[in-house]
């Protein structure tokens, strides 16, 4: 169970993320994009699903978003009503400056008997008005009970130039994060940079790691590239003229994403660093919902 593989920092762990969809559309849309998502992912062996907070962002850049910001069905909702017969571990990110903090309080105070399993994210950006902060939130959980798991976001794009995501990643573990998924990766060596900074901390201090789940996207087409970028998603020159002038800029990214991953399986396995993988889905397009799929598989494939 997902559970026992976090709680015991095993590596391996594999997740399947998505976006709940817009929240301004009909009841009866709702449920019928549910269930043909119920029925993909229970096809699926995987360990648990993600589900995302979305918030809006545009104050953290100053470029125009690609792709206009429209606000999702919240995840805890989508999850109880929408997809609750999807019988699996689910991994529910809440952007805690958006919540109330009674709503926080209901969330961590867990008193079902399933475990939840939960990632908070901070505010996009210093400026913007929250009502409880990602530290205060912390806190919060730190008083929790045993059937409810806290996750952090882990970004190894920050370490190229702070060189400090080992620290944060580390001050999250003290503040009771016992897990890490990060954004999506295509930069292996702001990844590897960061795994080697947080074995050999760790090392130091004689710390157990946490499990980190390294992120996989598929990119279908050059404006989803650039919305990668404008979201701080490290992509290296190389590889964005490889996906810019591929013919079939899909596959380019499910081979560059697979390979990604396995230097990164590799990487770790000789230092024993606890790492799984996280393919997300957030496009409603057949061929790119498909091609995370075939990642997923590839994936599972390189992990055995």
């Amino acid at each position: 169970m997902l559970k026992e593989k976090i709680i015991n920092r095993k590596s391996g762990i594999l997740l399947y993320g998505l976006t709940p969809p817009k929240n301004n559309q009909p009841e009866n849309k709702l449920f019928e994009i549910s269930k043909r998502q119920i029925d993909r992912i229970e096809k699926m062996d995987i360990d648990g699903l993600i589900l995302y907070d979305i918030q809006d962002e545009q104050e953290r850049c100053l470029e125009e978003r690609p792709f206009p910001y429209m606000k999702t069905v919240d995840p805890e909702s989508y999850s109880d009503k929408y997809l609750q017969a999807l019988k699996m571990p689910k991994i529910v990110y809440k952007c805690v400056g958006k919540h109330s903090v009674e709503d926080l309080e209901r969330w961590v105070n867990n008193e079902n008997e399933e475990t939840r399993i939960s990632v908070f994210v901070g505010a996009a950006t210093g400026k913007q008005p929250v009502s409880i902060h990602l530290a205060e939130a912390y806190e919060m959980a730190r008083a929790k009970g045993a059937n409810f798991l806290l996750g952090g976001v882990a970004i190894p794009e920050r370490h190229i130039n702070k060189k400090n995501e080992h620290s944060r990643v580390i001050d999250k573990e003290d503040k009771g994060c016992c897990f890490f998924v990060s954004q999506a990766v295509y930069n292996i060596e702001a990844s590897k940079n960061f795994l080697s900074d947080y074995y050999y901390r760790c090392l130091e201090e004689e710390k157990s790691m946490s499990p980190m789940i390294f992120t996989l996207t598929p990119c279908g087409s050059v404006k989803t590239l650039k919305f990668m970028k404008w979201l701080g998603v490290s992509i290296p020159g190389w590889m964005e003229n490889d996906l810019i002038y591929s013919q079939d800029t899909l596959n380019q990214s499910l081979q560059l994403s697979k390979n990604v991953f396995e230097e990164l399986l590799e990487f770790a396995a000789k230092k024993n660093i606890p790492i799984g993988c996280n393919i997300e889905s957030v496009s409603i397009k057949k061929e790119e919902i498909d091609a995370s799929i075939t990642l997923l598989e590839d994936v599972r494939k390189l992990m055995g």
